[in-house]
């Protein structure tokens, strides 16, 4: 029987992750404060003995440090979490002769003109969070050439906070909202995202030998279809709100939109967070929904 470590279980993807790949093989699932095994990223040492023990076949890290603006005052535990702990599951999972599944991001790259970014366009990060992910990305490839790197952007789910409802909240309290409207990316649901690592996954491990498995590995993007910017998000998700839950009490009867400079933040974020996935969508005989239906199932689901 395949049997699959998950790291991160608690996060937003890590807790989809428990439901997609159940049906896979044996899961053992950990986070930073399990007992029965190390899933702290602080501890190296402990997180290859974890994999040691264990000796999965399939290794899946939902693990990160993505506090984007915190990780700029604390960047050595920013690149221990996202870099050199990821490389020690990269390094186990390639004497074990395992796969690694990783989560990345848009934030890998500069964020400059219109174009979907495409997975091999030059890197750039702005920030210390998107530097650190792409050492990860770097470290894995180099390790173990078995590796999965979904890069995503803009996650969200039913369970945690998430910017739909931060918006409802505020728009509860206030009589108008300002929302950017010069960053545009695409909105994608953590169930998304585990659903497909598990697509991905039920293809390598049904791949007729390692040679047709391995020619599946690399680096894809992986966001809903389709673009938008916070504002336009901010306002669908209004409008939806309302009609999945008229009674709902919108205060805020005006949306404005503002440049990014409105709101300074510590880390700079890139203005195009578009990514294509062409790629993943080929490599896999998939077709990703768009972003307005993860969102909207999203709110039937929270109101």
């Amino acid at each position: 029987m395949t049997k699959i470590l998950l790291l991160g279980k608690g996060g937003q993807v890590g807790w989809e992750l428990q439901r997609s790949l159940a049906p896979l093989g044996e899961l053992i699932t950990l986070d930073h404060d399990s007992t029965d095994y190390c899933g702290n990223f602080t501890n190296l040492t402990g997180l290859a003995e974890t994999v040691r023990s264990v000796r999965p076949n399939l290794i899946v890290n939902a693990a990160a440090h993505t506090a984007v603006d915190k990780a700029e005052s604390e960047p050595d535990l920013a690149r221990t979490l996202n870099a050199l702990a990821p490389q020690v599951l990269a390094q186990e999972a390639a004497t074990l002769g395992a796969w690694l599944v990783h989560y990345s991001t848009d934030y890998v790259f500069d964020g400059s003109g219109d174009r979907p970014w495409i997975e091999t366009d030059t890197p750039g990060p702005l920030s210390v969070y998107g530097a650190t992910k792409l050492e990860g990305e770097q470290l894995i490839t180099a390790a173990n050439p078995r590796h999965l790197i979904f890069r995503t952007s803009w996650v969200y789910a039913a369970r945690g906070g998430n910017f739909a409802k931060t918006m409802l909240r505020l728009a509860q309290e206030r009589d108008k909202l300002t929302v950017i409207n010069d960053q545009i990316g695409a909105p994608t649901g953590a169930d998304l995202l585990a659903d497909v690592t598990a697509h991905a996954l039920r293809q390598l491990t049904q791949a007729p030998n390692s040679a047709k498995a391995e020619a599946l590995a690399g680096i894809y993007h992986l966001v809903a279809a389709g673009q938008t910017s916070w504002f336009e998000y901010a306002k669908h998700v209004l409008a939806q709100a309302q009609l999945v839950q008229p009674a709902i009490q919108i205060k805020a009867k005006q949306v404005d939109p503002v440049p990014t400079i409105a709101f300074p933040t510590p880390a700079k974020r890139p203005f195009n967070s578009r990514l294509n996935t062409t790629k993943l969508q080929t490599t896999f005989g998939l077709t990703l929904p768009p972003w307005q239906a993860g969102v909207n199932r999203m709110l039937a689901e929270i109101l």
